[in-house]
């Protein structure tokens, strides 16, 4: 029996959490590097299940269809956006998931904070040019008295009101089903998406990627913000036109933004992204701290074990 650990670029799985059962009755492999799907079809051709973290490395059929020895997939998370279910089902694959903690569930609002923060204080740039000699060649502004805009009100929405009442800022909140009421509740004003994004200095994305909310951000969107707002998208690319949102950079039509998620992961090299002055990236940060992948390879390994055992559990759809 042979299993693969994916995507796991820093052999943390092994350091985090203790293999030795599933060792004892498998061959672990650890692939630190991300597998395109054609160098993916031969890496994995004989490999028995595959670990995934999170959705590093997509599973659509034209993948699963070349890998006739595959019988599990081990998740984590309550889903794996790509990876094609039907599929799995179709040739009687087992996928099992395994779920974050408590502490973990944190991870993503610290991250839009600190984000926010190095927008404000422009804290990468002072780093950066302190490493090469002279003094003080940035200056920032406070949060006090600014406005941040959340979009989406769910829990790591709300996670980040308390914070944002800390620094005395106010808070606005839109989401397609959000209703005056229930944000109030949490500590946000409800406003709609176009009074939002006038009204905030600092626009967070915290929306489920979903039909209705692809691209909520597009051109006519984004042209709605003050020139001297910033946008950080700690959630899912694809909530933001790509084109619009290149567009508003690269002609500054709003101060910057702070972005750790992407179109494509891991960000090709050369991507113009890169190449922007007014922008801050992160390689997909948010949930990546160790105590969330503690829970998430602990899971695993628990998994792994069940199903070795001929017994699996935390089955989707089971």
């Amino acid at each position: 029996m042979r299993i693969a650990i994916l995507d796991d670029y820093q052999h943390l799985s092994t350091r985090l959490a203790d293999w030795s059962a599933v060792q004892a009755r498998a061959e672990v492999v650890i692939f630190d590097r991300h597998l395109s799907e054609q160098e993916a079809v031969s890496a994995l051709a004989d490999f028995d299940a595959v670990c995934h973290l999170r959705e590093r490395m997509a599973m659509p059929r034209s993948l699963i269809d070349r890998l006739p020895r595959l019988k599990c997939i081990f998740i984590t998370g309550h889903e794996h956006r790509t990876l094609d279910l039907a599929a799995c089902r179709e040739r009687g694959i087992v996928v099992s998931y395994a779920l974050n903690g408590p502490t973990g569930l944190s991870a993503t609002p610290e991250l839009s904070w600190g984000l926010i923060l190095s927008l404000a204080r422009q804290i990468p740039e002072a780093a950066a040019a302190m490493k090469q000699g002279g003094w003080q060649r940035h200056c920032g502004t406070v949060l006090r008295g600014k406005t941040l805009g959340l979009l989406g009100l769910g829990r790591i929405g709300k996670a980040m009101v308390p914070v944002a009442q800390a620094f005395g800022m106010q808070v606005l909140a839109w989401s397609r089903n959000l209703q005056p009421e229930p944000a109030r509740a949490a500590g946000a004003e409800y406003a709609t998406l176009d009074d939002l994004l006038a009204r905030s200095d600092y626009v967070s994305l915290h929306l489920v990627l979903g039909e209705r909310t692809r691209h909520v951000l597009g051109a006519r969107e984004l042209g709605l913000m003050k020139p001297t707002a910033y946008l950080v998208n700690t959630s899912r690319a694809a909530l933001v036109e790509p084109a619009a949102l290149m567009d508003t950079l690269v002609n500054r039509r709003i101060a910057g933004a702070a972005l750790d998620v992407y179109e494509v992961e891991p960000l090709p090299d050369d991507d113009a992204l890169r190449k922007l002055d007014n922008v801050i990236l992160t390689p997909h940060l948010g949930y990546t701290v160790q105590e969330s992948l503690r829970d998430f390879y602990r899971g695993t390994v628990e998994n792994v074990s069940a199903w070795l055992a001929g017994q699996p559990v935390n089955v989707v759809g089971g």
